[in-house]
């Protein structure tokens, strides 16, 4: 029996999300794949597709919370979560709030800092390019003992960058074929 994977997008959802496709064709043979859309999951829809409208559905019109919400709803048998910015917020709020997690890999996630605690789950890796302006500083890491790896050269959208997507992948699969040996 495949462990469960559930996926879940950025901010963009399926729309703009392409390279998504390029995660399940390494993990698709190993896992039972869940995907969940970022703005399915919080209610958001927004007539005029533009970063700012989606932002402000996301950080000011309650979408974290709701997506947060139906997270819980749907997914409440334990599985490793693999998600990209806002949906790593998502994963990471939710997994706060009881989401039963076995493993969060959480890339280039938004907002973090003003959280406290690191989710129960023990193994969370949380993964930010050098160069990502929103990546949380190294002060309130090492305070929520999170584990944080900030990979070099790279900005926010590293998590559609190939290099990443095979090292993240490659790190998922080592994962649970340890576990099946």
């Amino acid at each position: 029996m495949a462990e469960k994977l559930v996926v879940i997008s950025d901010k963009w959802g399926a729309k703009k999300g392409l390279w998504i496709a390029s995660y399940f064709g390494y993990l698709q043979q190993y896992y039972d794949i869940v995907f969940h859309d970022c703005q399915q999951l919080g209610n958001v829809d927004v007539s005029i597709f533009s970063e700012e409208n989606i932002d402000k559905a996301f950080f000011e019109d309650n979408g974290i919370e709701r997506a947060v919400s139906n997270l819980i709803r749907k997914e409440n048998e334990p599985a490793h979560y693999l998600a990209f910015g806002v949906g790593a917020t998502v994963v990471y709020k939710a997994s706060l709030k009881g989401l039963p997690a076995k493993s969060i890999t959480a890339i280039s996630a938004i907002g973090i800092e003003s959280e406290e605690q690191m989710p129960l789950t023990t193994n969370v890796q949380l993964i930010f390019g050098e160069c990502d302006k929103k990546k949380p500083s190294l002060k309130w890491a090492k305070r929520a003992a999170a584990n944080l790896r900030i990979v070099p050269n790279f900005g926010h959208t590293l998590y559609s960058d190939e290099k990443i997507i095979s090292e993240v992948s490659l790190e998922l699969l080592e994962n649970v074929t340890k576990k099946a040996v």
